[in-house]
């Protein structure tokens, strides 16, 4: 999910980035291009122990006229929230042998296992904007 931080650098200093959403929840970088590995890093860090719900992203806009947030810039990061929260949850479910079989092919070929793959698939599929039928106001 894509989770806006607010960058400052001063002088000879490394970035420093901070996560709204997440009060406390803080990184630094002396490469631009390094922060989002290291957001990551520090959103698992920060709520890797606990089990506090995870907020839903906001967006810069929501927080540009706060004065904690002035003289730097905003990125979006994209944070891997099944990698802050991995625990597993063994699930049994039913498919057709055929989708299985490619699943699997599928998912062989990019290295990765069944789990994964579905886990991948599943993940794109919820953020993706629903593709719903257009309704029809029937007054």
């Amino acid at each position: 999910m894509l989770y806006p931080i607010y960058v400052h650098k001063d002088g000879n200093s490394a970035y420093g980035a901070v996560f709204p959403d997440f009060p406390g929840c803080f990184t630094a970088s002396d490469e631009l291009q390094d922060l989002p590995r290291a957001a990551q890093e520090a959103v698992e860090a920060h709520f890797g122990s606990d089990n506090d719900p995870i907020p839903a992203p906001s967006a810069p806009d929501d927080w540009i006229d706060d004065p904690e947030y002035q003289g730097g810039f905003w990125l979006l990061v994209d944070i891997d929230l099944s990698r802050v929260r991995s625990r597993a949850v063994r699930l049994n479910i039913s498919l057709p042998e055929n989708l299985v079989r490619r699943i699997d092919h599928c998912a062989r070929l990019r290295g990765q296992s069944r789990s994964a793959f579905l886990a991948k698939a599943a993940e794109r599929e919820i953020l993706e904007p629903a593709r719903l039928p257009a309704t029809i106001d029937q007054d």
